[in-house]
């Protein structure tokens, strides 16, 4: 997708609508509430597959431009998630900012709801970071526009366990172009970040034979994968100096950057969390260069969004992980493409979401 070049537009100069143009956003929405102590940022990247869709994260950000642009990068990430994996939706994001253990609460919730509903579905929320299905509930009660619900409440449930699992084939698959076969027994992974993904996804790698490390900040999560699982813990300042098969950042994003390429021996990087690539061109190439497969986030983690895609249609598990099963043969054909192409694999990935939207935005511009 084209970013349409306006005179003297800088970053510098215009720290907010020059972002939007980087990433070729549609619409942002700045949310503000003194009762609640609300301070939210809706940003809509892009509806032509569909409404946007895409989870509201909790963060002590620190500061407003920082919480901008996660946002932006979040919500571009959902567009080329749900293009690639087929859905009829469009990409967005939403991020509350503050500390959810010290201003979370209904009134705040029920708030932002307020805003949600004020898209008219052009944005649908979710759960992510720092949030859960009980919030949903609460958002839910002043807007429609809510998936990730209780199943209770006819909604999917937890989608931690179908994300897992679209990461764990899609690691097969990276498998498969790296050594000719798509077994993960006896290889060494790292896993970064053990909450609900991560941790379902250490129980499907070590059911299969691998050698799991793991590192997270909960003492808690780390004594259940060493004690369920046989996971073996490694000290956050040591995690890059392991000699290692496979590593699977599960965390927050950007760990894939100058520093930690500089100490990573892996072939493989294929995990769960988003933006992993600290500047997508720059560390895109610099992973090429090193000769280490890197399998796309948004391609990866896709299972989560399958999940509730399927809620809208009135949820079926058994459909959700069969569309997230697709997630192997997708992470291949853009190993194939970008070997084809002699590009990253995360170009590969790009061309082929941006060529389904384009396509798709000429037969919806057919009167």
């Amino acid at each position: 997708m084209e970013v349409n070049n306006i005179e003297n537009t800088s970053l510098a100069q215009n720290p907010v609508i020059g972002q939007m143009l980087e990433y070729n956003h549609e619409q942002i929405l700045f949310c503000n509430d003194n009762a609640t102590g609300l301070k939210a940022i809706i940003a809509i990247h892009n509806t032509v597959l569909g409404p946007s869709l895409g989870g509201t994260r909790m963060w002590n950000y620190k500061n407003e431009m920082e919480a901008l642009t996660d946002v932006l990068r979040l919500s571009r990430g959902m567009t080329y998630k749900s293009s690639v994996a087929g859905l009829n939706l469009g990409g967005g994001k939403a991020v509350i900012i503050g500390d959810s253990t010290k201003i979370k609460s209904e009134a705040l919730l029920r708030r932002f709801g307020k805003f949600v509903n004020s898209l008219g579905g052009k944005y649908i929320t979710a759960e992510d970071v720092a949030m859960n299905s009980r919030d949903m509930e609460i958002i839910k009660m002043e807007t429609d526009y809510v998936s990730g619900l209780p199943e209770n409440m006819g909604g999917s449930g937890d989608p931690s366990p179908v994300t897992a699992y679209g990461v764990y084939v899609s690691m097969k698959a990276s498998a498969k172009e790296a050594y000719g076969t798509d077994s993960l027994s006896g290889k060494k992974i790292l896993v970064q970040g053990i909450g609900n993904v991560g941790m379902h996804l250490v129980e499907h790698l070590t059911k299969e034979g691998a050698k799991v490390y793991v590192n997270d900040i909960s003492e808690a999560r780390i004594k259940t994968a060493v004690d369920n699982f046989k996971a073996e813990f490694v000290e956050a300042d040591k995690m890059f100096d392991l000699d290692i098969d496979i590593y699977a950042p599960c965390a927050l994003g950007a760990t894939v950057n100058d520093d930690t390429l500089s100490k990573l021996k892996c072939k493989i990087i294929c995990g769960a969390a988003n933006n992993q690539l600290a500047e997508e061109k720059k560390h895109g190439d610099l992973v090429l260069h090193k000769g280490i497969i890197y399998a796309p986030d948004f391609v990866v983690n896709a299972g989560g969004i399958i999940n509730v895609f399927y809620e809208l249609e009135g949820y079926n598990r058994e459909r959700a992980l069969a569309h997230a099963e697709k997630i192997y043969d997708t992470t291949w054909n853009i190993f194939q493409t970008a070997k084809a192409q002699n590009i990253p694999t995360y170009a590969a990935a790009n061309k082929i979401a941006e060529q389904r939207i384009e396509s798709i935005a000429r037969i919806n511009a057919v009167l």
